[in-house]
């Protein structure tokens, strides 16, 4: 169970960062292109860009911690109500 339990938030994980990133294109390409200049020039550009990364894959790897805690454990309640 804790196997099946882990190849499905990994599943999920990237399911649902792929999902966070159609979602942030998308957002993006309805709204006019307005760019903040970003202290420290091309260095500074690149290391904004890999903390939204992170950002993302972390806050999908949360989201996919909880949908699967909630799952495997209604599962678990289910069996204990059931006998």
């Amino acid at each position: 169970m804790v196997k099946l339990s882990l190849i499905v938030m990994i599943g999920l994980t990237v399911a649902i960062a792929f999902g966070l990133r159609w979602r942030e294109e998308r957002m993006a390409a309805q709204r006019p292109a307005q760019r903040a200049p970003v202290k420290g020039g091309i260095a500074g550009a690149w290391v904004a860009a890999q903390k939204h990364k992170v950002n993302r894959w972390v806050t999908a790897a949360a989201l996919a911690a909880v949908a699967t805690m909630l799952f495997f454990g209604g599962i678990n309640w289910l069996r204990i109500w059931n006998g």
